[in-house]
């Protein structure tokens, strides 16, 4: 992880000598493969026709049997993408999943765009925060939770418990042509807990997709006063996560 933990890009630019691994190649033929993300940890994710397939190295820590699950029990209670398929070896996991209509909401197109793309960002969450909490997993543990960090103060209470997304960046948020919120993805961190936790790393990409000066926009589109105590507690753990 980079110290200042930040998106790397919205489209994937082309990685010489990178090639699909193997368990993505069994998906589709090589020429119909498209790289459409990586990160710093070394995840891909490819689209391949109608599907979407992730890809990540063990080394990294992320667990996508995780986002699987809760994939799974999202299904038919909010817009994501349909699990295809999900496979593990001894050096990593992919999962596969059926592509809907949407795009980041990020990238020069909604950077032209920017009040709608914003505004759908903060309807999407607010949706997504309105979804009931009763039978959610007790055993989804927010990674915030567990996450070490140098915070000298107190960790703010969580006195209005909701379905928190737990990788709130813009780019998670799927918009259609007409600017609307139509989905989420990237979903493995999805936990009961503060609303703060999504709000305040959504609001804080803003500022790498879109250039500084669009949170407050943000907040008044969700529909909330800012509670600087809890911004600043997940800001201070997101550049703490290693």
């Amino acid at each position: 992880m980079t110290e200042e933990r930040q998106p790397i890009g919205t489209e994937a630019e082309p990685v010489p000598g990178l090639k699909p691994p193997q368990e993505v190649r069994a998906v589709a033929d090589a020429g119909e493969l498209e790289l459409v993300w990586h990160n710093e940890l070394g995840g891909l994710t490819y689209r391949a026709g109608d599907l979407y397939v992730k890809w990540n190295p063990l080394r990294t820590g992320v667990d996508l049997g995780e986002e699987r699950l809760r994939l799974d029990w999202l299904a038919g209670r909010h817009p994501v993408p349909p699990v295809v398929d999900f496979g593990e070896n001894d050096s990593s996991q992919w999962l596969i999943t059926t592509a809907i209509e949407g795009d980041m909401a990020v990238g020069d197109r909604w950077r032209a765009r920017s009040d709608e793309a914003i505004r759908a960002i903060a309807e999407g969450l607010r949706a997504f925060h309105a979804l009931p909490v009763d039978g959610v997993p007790t055993t989804w543990t927010p990674s915030w939770v567990t996450r070490h960090t140098t915070w000298s103060g107190p960790r703010p209470a969580v006195d209005d418990p909701v379905l928190v997304h737990g990788d709130a960046c813009a780019p998670n948020t799927l918009i259609s042509d007409a600017g609307r919120w139509v989905g989420h993805v990237d979903l493995g961190d999805v936990a009961v807990g503060d609303r703060w936790a999504d709000l305040a790393i959504a609001s804080l990409s803003l500022d790498w997709n879109f250039g500084p000066g669009h949170q407050q926009a943000f907040f008044d589109a969700y529909g909330v006063d800012v509670d600087g105590p809890r911004l600043a507690y997940y800001r201070h753990l997101w550049h703490q996560e290693s």
